[in-house]
């Protein structure tokens, strides 16, 4: 098994587009990137803590790549805003790219390259790759979200603006 780390935003809108494909064997929202231990929800959204909202995904690179992996994860948020995710703002939801080793680091890099010549946003991909540091698993009630209270999850979706920009760039939603 191999971990992909990720922050793109709300945590619980980057869980749900994962579970379908075969070879993720599980996703966990939480916290990474920061100085503080075992920080919690409020504590990370001071901004203070130097974490960001993000998930680790297991997965089986003998049944889905890393690659694939990025080419999900491009797909749920807006990678050319680095200061926040739609109506999220402030540090702590801003998009990162945690590599594991120096392979997912050139994976992450390449695939930014790629999607960049391609012109699929308005403006350059500032989604940055750094080192991976840490993660803590969030509170209960943040894992599984879209699946706990699905008609929240929907609202939030298409309310924030996620939906209507994924629609836009990628004609599907997550």
């Amino acid at each position: 098994m191999a971990l992909a780390t990720l922050a793109g935003g709300c945590f619980w809108c980057l869980v749900k587009p994962f579970t379908s494909y075969d070879g993720i064997e599980g996703i966990v929202s939480g916290y990474s990137g920061g100085t503080v231990k075992n920080p919690t929800y409020e504590q990370v959204c001071s901004n203070s803590t130097g974490h960001v909202e993000a998930v680790q995904i297991t997965y089986d690179p003998d049944i889905i790549s890393y690659d694939a992996i990025l080419d999900i994860y491009f797909k749920t948020f807006d990678p050319t805003d680095q200061n926040g995710q739609f109506f999220d703002r402030g540090d702590s939801y801003r998009p990162v790219i945690f590599y594991h080793d120096t392979e997912q680091q050139q994976t992450a890099l390449n695939k930014i390259k790629t999607l960049d010549a391609q012109g699929i946003f308005n403006k350059p991909i500032v989604t940055p790759v750094e080192p991976y540091k840490n993660f803590y698993p969030a509170e209960t009630h943040h894992q599984d979200y879209y699946l706990k209270n699905p008609l929240h999850y929907e609202q939030y979706q298409k309310g924030s603006g996620r939906k209507a920009f994924i629609e836009a760039h990628w004609g599907e939603t997550q």
